[in-house]
């Protein structure tokens, strides 16, 4: 049971360097784009293709790596990330940078749909929500302290060190696969046309709508974070990153706290997680030029963002669970689509009717999720067949009451 819980840990290690990786360098565009003799615009492609490729790739870099050793899989994709930052950390050229996002882009959600699915296949039913909980938490620690700790190698040391921390991290979790995680060949090969079924059932194109909304709705305020803070709430630079950091610090006890809430009732925390979005956006906007309740609104509210991502996935593994790989890599790529749809539009509004009515766009989404889930669930009352009773829970976690 020891050595198990060492595996978690080091699967959540690995997916906190590959968020590093993915987020850091928001936090160093600055650097980048000085050292590298390129402009803001383009250096923020280097951000921009990371996430498009996730969102177009995930799927089908899943299905191809679906034969091969658990272990193998795991343990090549940390390494491309871990090889990855030592190029950014040497190289001088735009080109070289940019290639070495597109490659492990290509990576990420195959690692994070193979450990998902690994943590929870490596503990008893009961406690495979808690365990994909666990890995979870290596995202919501990496905004807490990876891409922070980023910017300040970046910002204090130099570039290049902020980029050798990500390989280090990575380099790290890589041995720690080798050593922790068993060798998981795959028995009895699920055929890609089994996999890709699960895309014939309307039940499942309506799990997926709810969590582009979903993470259209966290993302589509989150995303401009810096700028609510500075242009509402008038905060300096030192204000919005303490800010910051103190949100994903409570992120990290939000994360387990859904896990909790979903452990007793799926269904019942996946409905109410779009209704607290919506009530934090409203208690955004009516204390957002007041700077004490306001500092009280982002603790709440980065407790609740947290959730998102421990909420959509179980949720969609409901509909998944008979190829839960290939259902963790949609929820990936989904859930990257509506970062990207929820921040266009933020920016949109952002442009066109300044920060304040940012949370109006977050609350729209959220109402938008709610009717998509409530048309998703009216299936099941219709008596549509319901699956297997692991379908019914979460992602390879069938005893979850829903």
């Amino acid at each position: 049971m020891r050595k198990t819980s060492l595996t978690v840990l080091v699967l959540a290690l690995g997916v906190f360097g590959i968020i590093t990786t993915e987020m850091g360098m928001v936090g160093v565009l600055p650097q980048v784009s000085a050292e590298l003799g390129v402009t803001p615009s383009a250096a923020g492609w280097l951000v921009g293709v990371f996430a498009l490729v996730i969102a177009v790739s995930g799927p089908f870099t899943t299905l191809l790596a679906s034969g091969i050793d658990r272990k193998k899989v795991l343990a090549a994709a940390i390494a491309v990330f871990a090889v990855s930052n030592a190029v950014y950390a040497l190289t001088t050229q735009y080109e070289v940078m940019l290639a070495f996002r597109v490659i492990p882009a290509l990576f990420h959600p195959v690692f994070f749909a193979v450990a998902l699915a690994t943590a929870a296949r490596l503990v008893p039913a009961k406690d495979a929500t808690r365990a994909t909980t666990t890995v979870f938490a290596g995202v919501t620690v990496g905004f807490a302290f990876g891409v922070p700790l980023s910017s300040y190698l970046a910002e204090h040391l130099s570039l290049a060190s902020a980029f050798w921390f990500g390989a280090l991290v990575n380099l790290i979790a890589f041995l720690g696969i080798l050593r922790f995680v068993p060798s998981m060949p795959v028995g009895q090969r699920v055929s890609y046309g089994a996999q890709l079924s699960v895309l014939r059932r309307l039940r499942m194109w309506l799990t997926i709508a709810s969590i582009v909304l979903v993470f259209a709705a966290m993302f589509s305020v989150y995303g401009y974070f810096a700028e609510y803070l500075g242009q509402v709430t008038h905060m300096d630079g030192t204000w919005v990153s303490a800010m910051l950091m103190a949100f994903g610090i409570v992120m990290i006890l939000g994360n387990f706290a859904f896990g909790s809430l979903l452990r007793r009732n799926l269904v019942r925390t996946v409905v109410a997680y779009p209704v607290l979005c919506l009530l934090v956006y409203v208690l955004l906007y009516a204390v957002g030029p007041l700077l004490a309740p306001m500092v009280a609104v982002v603790l709440i509210w980065g407790a609740v963002h947290s959730g998102g991502l421990i909420v959509s996935q179980s949720w969609l593994g409901r509909d998944a669970s008979d190829a839960p790989e290939f259902g963790n890599s949609l929820f990936i790529s989904f859930s990257n689509l509506g970062i990207t749809i929820g921040t266009a539009v933020g920016g949109w509004v952002l442009a066109e009717y300044g920060a304040r009515h940012l949370a109006w766009v977050g609350v729209g989404f959220a109402v938008a999720a709610l009717i998509v889930m409530a048309l998703r669930l009216g299936l099941d009352r219709g008596g549509e067949r319901q699956g297997t009773p692991a379908e019914r829970g979460s992602l390879a976690a069938g005893e979850v009451r829903a």
